[in-house]
């Protein structure tokens, strides 16, 4: 399979945004669109967990999957504030996104905390969206390549396969600030990975990569078709029905 056709998948990552009122609101109009253009692209959307139920009922019968934006490495126990993959599957989830930026800088996540929790999605039935990025400095000094080599070794299970694992290269310096690598930039860190996923994995020619880091409407036709782009991972143009759908609709050759 050639891994620049892939499937796209266009995941929304809400963060730490939204309301009851909001959660109903944006995924009426998603449900909308895609009911007109279907079988445009895998479509998925990551609410903050306190409306993952909320958001599982209001999807059902739609083609549009649900995530969660992290997961415990364990199934149960004493792990206050903690949700397990377990419990995400129950809830209705497909996806966890895993190892974001702000989670690694916030919560202090290592690369094998990461990996402990894509292999416990695994285990559970998740497919894990495992995030990789560098920051402004690493990037300044060319460190680029080798922060994403050791953060995929580190962070992704060996017993990974593209059924259950998705990569999001999302720099840290792009996220939320507006800037955006070129799209040269992009390549060659999409084309990396790709290297690395065939040598490690029998099917890593099938792994999806999305990119994410300021992902918007207005950029989106150039950013989906860079060599080994499968999709997007998009923040605050998620809480946006038209600029999703939009980048949806660039993904697809829309």
């Amino acid at each position: 399979m050639n891994a620049s056709r892939l499937r796209p998948l266009i995941a929304g990552n809400w963060k730490m945004n939204g309301s009851r009122a909001q959660t109903e609101a944006l995924i009426a109009d998603l449900r909308g669109r895609a009911a007109s253009q279907p079988d445009l692209a895998d479509l998925l959307v990551c609410p903050p967990a306190a409306y993952l139920m909320q958001a599982a009922k209001l999807l059902d019968g739609s083609a549009i999957a649900l995530g969660a934006q992290d997961c415990h490495t364990r199934q149960s126990g004493a792990h206050t504030g903690d949700l397990s993959a377990a419990m995400l599957v129950d809830c209705g989830c497909r996806y966890a996104i895993l190892g974001h930026s702000e989670r690694r800088a916030d919560h202090g996540e290592t690369n094998e905390l990461v990996a402990a929790k894509a292999k416990a999605a695994h285990e559970a039935g998740l497919i894990a969206i495992v995030c990789v990025g560098e920051t402004e400095a690493e990037r300044d000094r060319g460190a680029t390549l080798d922060v994403i080599s050791a953060q995929l070794e580190g962070s992704v299970p060996a017993d990974a396969d593209a059924a259950g694992l998705v990569i999001a290269y999302e720099p840290v310096w792009a996220i939320g600030t507006g800037r955006t690598p070129t799209p040269e930039d992009v390549a060659a860190v999409h084309t990396h990975i790709r290297s690395l996923l065939k040598a490690w994995f029998k099917d890593g020619a099938e792994m999806r990569i999305l990119y994410g880091g300021s992902v918007k409407a207005s950029n989106a036709a150039t950013l989906m078709h860079v060599a080994e782009v499968n999709g997007a991972l998009v923040g605050g143009a998620s809480l946006k029905g038209e600029e999703f759908w939009a980048i949806a609709l660039a993904a697809a050759g829309g």
